[in-house]
């Protein structure tokens, strides 16, 4: 009775792992240039002595789905979107190098280009600052430019070009932040080859129908893990009065 039991509640355990990632998924369907998680179920033998016939289940994160999202066209100056493959490189909240897709930016009241969370675009030579304008644009190949305030229309003035990287979807991890980094550590170098598309924003590339669905199926097989784990109790309870009875 007790590998019964024992299945049922790794079994069940794990399914509830597995809900959590893919309702995190679901919770970021509308964040901008969200990678959905991918996970998996494997089985693992119970290692120890006369327990090779015992098997439980494990789900873990197996890594991140390296599929686009949609482009959406917003309008506004300062949302971009990368066009295919590459990243925005920002400065983490620890001050590190970290890469995204979400290009929802803004200009704070001291100048600085940040993200729509509050983290510093980083451009070719540190955080990017710009300086008072009447209106501000992202070129296709990042470089930032300004009216200065009080100038001509004509007057446009390049401050900065933003830090576009494209380093191989292996090399990357995503860590607890959101962010992505270089799994080795350091900083990617720049590429040229990477263009952003001014006015609009990448949707995530979670599909929300499928998210659903798996979240159902999920919630099912927890119940039949429950409902195994009550036979084996129903079981357990029998086979002892049977003993008692006899």
């Amino acid at each position: 009775m007790d590998r019964l039991v024992y299945v049922a509640m790794s079994g069940a355990k794990e399914i509830l792992r597995a809900q959590a990632a893919n309702n995190h998924n679901l919770a970021n369907a509308s964040t901008s240039g969200f990678r959905a998680d991918l996970s998996a179920f494997q089985t693992q033998d119970v290692v120890g002595a006369g327990l090779r016939s015992r098997a439980y289940a494990t789900n873990d994160t197996v890594g991140w789905d390296r599929s686009s999202g949609s482009l959406e066209a917003t309008g506004r100056d300062l949302d971009v979107a990368v066009k295919g493959d590459g990243w925005l490189a920002v400065q983490s909240s620890d001050g590190s190098e970290a890469y995204t897709r979400a290009g929802d930016l803004r200009v704070e009241p001291t100048g600085m280009l940040v993200t729509a969370t509050g983290l510093a675009v980083l451009g070719d030579s540190g955080p990017v600052s710009v300086p008072p304008n009447s209106s501000i644009t992202v070129g296709g190949d990042g470089t930032v430019s300004v009216v200065p305030l009080g100038q001509q229309v004509k007057t446009v003035s390049g401050v900065a070009r933003i830090k576009l990287v494209n380093p191989a979807a292996g090399d990357l991890v995503r860590g607890a932040d959101g962010l992505f980094r270089l799994r080795a550590g350091g900083t990617a170098p720049a590429d040229a080859n990477v263009h952003l598309v001014a006015g609009t924003l990448e949707s995530s590339n979670v599909n929300i129908a499928a998210t659903m669905s798996t979240m159902i199926e999920l919630a099912r097989n927890y119940e039949l893990q429950v409902k195994a784990m009550h036979a084996a109790e129903e079981n357990a309870a029998t086979s002892a009065k049977l003993l008692q009875n006899g």
